[in-house]
């Protein structure tokens, strides 16, 4: 059986919270040494506080699901892409593990994109 597409959108909004949370405690020091970058920790975990409360606004409105998902993952995407611009100039973090779990980010916040805009323009 299939989940609905509001649970779909809400997961996904979730996981990408969850992402974004484990990014910011990895760049606060907490799970590793080695990966500090306080700055970095600080612009993940306000995306990630977005994505989240986004979920919560997706539990008190649900037929305004669509939309919650859309900007709040564009948020999260412009943010990752300033993210991504700050590793490019050389002023981020310049791991490769931040190179490659930017990119990830990108695709993830990409693609939920792409799905909260099909679903919100998907006739009834």
């Amino acid at each position: 059986m299939f989940m609905c597409t509001r649970t779909a959108l809400m997961l996904m909004l979730l996981v990408e919270a969850g992402l974004f949370y484990a990014a910011s405690l990895l760049h606060a020091g907490v799970v590793l040494g080695g990966y500090m970058h306080l700055r970095a920790a600080t612009a993940e975990a306000v995306i990630g506080t977005i994505l989240a409360v986004g979920v919560v606004f997706c539990i008190v409105r649900p037929g305004q699901t669509p939309q919650v998902a859309l900007w709040t993952q564009g948020i999260g995407l412009v943010g990752t892409l300033v993210g991504a611009f700050t590793i490019a100039i050389g002023i981020g973090p310049q791991t490769l593990a931040d190179q490659i779990f930017h990119a990830f980010l990108l695709t993830v916040l990409t693609v939920g994109i792409v799905l909260a805009w099909e679903i919100w323009h998907r006739p009834p």
